[in-house]
């Protein structure tokens, strides 16, 4: 299984703090998907919708990931551009993944509604944005397992 992964913060990519969102959906997907041996290809880029958009074609295109995850710039902010860098690359959107997250953390954090994380299908590539805090990585990937497996299916039939 091929997956890549993005965390996206211009911090984390100026090295200001360290990405802690990227190793928690890793430790996720390596623990899930174990029976597939996953390997990961992982960056960290710059909110930058531009270059968001050429990495998630380039996963999926050419690097022919089976899986691309994402992790922040989904929120309100002035520089959150994953969800319009993903919706500009995908061919079907996927909306129960993103409104699936939103109530799950909703439970536990009334401001959750404010993520904008998408998901989608480009070629034979699921994309996922998730949250950019690993707390809410860990609460949302699991519960996703089931889904994405299920959609990888139908992609490779």
């Amino acid at each position: 299984m091929n997956i890549g992964r993005l965390t996206l913060s211009d911090r984390a990519a100026q090295g200001v703090y360290e990405d802690l969102s990227g190793p928690e959906i890793d430790a996720i997907l390596i623990r899930e998907f174990a029976d597939e041996t996953p390997q990961i290809t992982a960056h960290i880029l710059e909110d930058d919708q531009t270059v968001i958009t050429a990495a998630l074609i380039r996963l999926a295109d050419e690097e022919n990931c089976d899986l691309v995850i994402t992790t922040g710039g989904t929120g309100p902010g002035k520089r959150d551009v994953t969800p319009e860098a993903t919706r500009a690359v995908v061919e079907k959107e996927l909306p129960g993944f993103g409104e699936m997250m939103r109530v799950e953390s909703f439970t536990k954090v009334p401001t959750a509604i404010l993520s904008r994380s998408i998901a989608g299908i480009r070629g034979k590539t699921l994309i996922i944005n998730l949250p950019g805090n690993p707390k809410a990585i860990g609460e949302c990937l699991p519960l996703l397992v089931p889904a994405i497996r299920e959609c990888l299916k139908h992609l490779n039939e």
